[in-house]
């Protein structure tokens, strides 16, 4: 156990981090275009949040949260999504008082006690954008087209995008009594997970991958026949925005999002190469989380992204991404110790240049061969007798040109070989 991490987590190693880094920095980029600005939000929360902001009959709250007593005997949870902790947010720092709509994204570990499978952790990292103070249906198509440019610009263009509305608390309520009496007689037939379901959120039903579930709920009558005239004008508006874009989609009737703060506009963008479970984005309208949660009653909307589904899927379709940098010089010594080299493997630091030195006492041809392995492109070579010359060897490992350098003019002389290069 010691040497082994907890199942459902896993470490990000130094090879794997330029992929991650890469994923950050595009979702920076499209935010920043898009006007959205970060927010960072606490790792737990008091407990109560979740239960009334995400729905104490949703399995997140039902079965996976990492719930603990503090010191304190206080009752608090990991986070297992961001939306609640960003609507908290809002409320507690008056960000009502701010020009509306309100735009943040967030970057971050979540945690939900779920059957670990591919790219699906018990510590996962989501990207998440939410949009607070506006219920114009451009704002939805906005935030559908921050996450398609966002997944493109990684690389990602076979992508699906699947959408529904879901109506407000007043259809869902009339479409649960039709669902519940067309599938009145069919409760045996569901699995376990929808029998429960059944009585205390009988919508998500219609959203589980169990092919037995599907079948009995194929001829099951769509929430789109109960939309009030309210709900499907705003369908319909969201859909014209999109169309006015250019951008395809999939009206999926059976989409119905895992979360019971979800009105209206529910989306999901699926991405090939990852089997079954294809989904790396959702996200919808929470016209009335704020309110449950004890503020006034401002609408909202956003998304969220699984940074290790993407990544899994950056792999299927063959992106490479972004690997890690070489170094830009490497320190090889002859006779001369680490600890003399070292004033001037920082010098060369102190100028911008990334510099690596050798602290096993290698052999010169062995610092060469890591230097090579490194891909990196100059080495200094620093010996007693240049040291005692006030000069440095030069070597070009690609070409294999060497040529003696002043120490004093060796930081100039790197950068500007190291520019003429870029």
């Amino acid at each position: 156990m010691l040497t082994k991490a907890p199942r459902g987590t896993k470490d990000i190693l130094p090879a794997e981090v330029p992929q991650w880094r890469f994923f950050e920095e595009k979702a920076r980029e499209a935010c920043r275009l898009f006007g959205y600005s970060e927010i960072r939000i606490p790792m737990f929360e008091h407990t109560e949040l979740f239960l009334r902001g995400v729905g104490e009959v949703t399995d997140i709250v039902a079965k996976e949260m990492y719930t603990f007593t503090d010191k304190g005997g206080r009752s608090l949870t990991l986070r297992p999504e961001g939306t609640a902790s960003v609507a908290r947010a809002y409320l507690e720092h008056k960000m009502q008082g701010e020009a509306q709509p309100v735009k943040v994204f967030y970057t971050g570990p979540m945690f939900r006690y779920d059957r670990p499978q591919a790219g699906r952790y018990r510590q996962f990292h989501q990207f998440g954008v939410e949009a607070f103070g506006s219920q114009e249906p451009a704002l939805d198509a906005e935030v559908v087209m921050l996450a398609l440019f966002f997944l493109q610009s990684l690389g990602l263009d076979k992508l699906t995008l699947h959408l529904n509305s879901v109506g407000c608390p007043e259809c869902r309520s009339r479409y649960r009594e039709s669902l519940r009496a067309a599938l009145r007689g069919k409760v045996k037939e569901l699995c376990p997970d929808c029998g429960e379901r059944y009585e205390k959120n009988p919508l998500r039903i219609l959203d589980c991958k169990n092919e037995r579930c599907q079948a009995v709920t194929k001829e099951a009558p769509l929430l789109a026949d109960e939309l009030c005239n309210g709900c499907r004008e705003h369908f319909a508006a969201v859909r014209a925005a999109l169309d006015a874009l250019g951008v395809a989609y999939v009206l999926n009737p059976r989409l119905v999002r895992g979360l019971d703060y979800y009105t209206k506009t529910a989306f999901e963008i699926m991405a090939p190469g990852l089997g079954a479970q294809s989904s790396i984005c959702g996200g919808g309208r929470y016209d009335h989380l704020v309110a449950t949660i004890g503020g006034p009653d401002i609408p909202g909307i956003g998304f969220a992204i699984g940074i290790e589904r993407v990544l899994l899927a950056l792999a299927a379709a063959g992106s490479g991404g972004a690997e890690a940098a070489a170094p830009d010089v490497f320190v090889a010594t002859a006779g001369v110790t680490p600890a003399e080299a070292l004033p001037y493997v920082m010098e060369l630091r102190k100028a911008g240049l990334a510099a690596e030195m050798d602290f096993l006492n290698r052999s010169l041809k062995a610092q060469l061969k890591l230097a090579d392995k490194k891909g990196i492109r100059y080495v200094v070579l620093l010996g007693e007798a240049e040291l005692q010359a006030g000069q440095a060897t030069v070597k070009d490992m690609q070409s294999g040109m060497q040529e003696a350098v002043s120490l004093g003019g060796l930081c100039a002389y790197l950068a500007e070989r190291l520019k003429e290069e870029n």
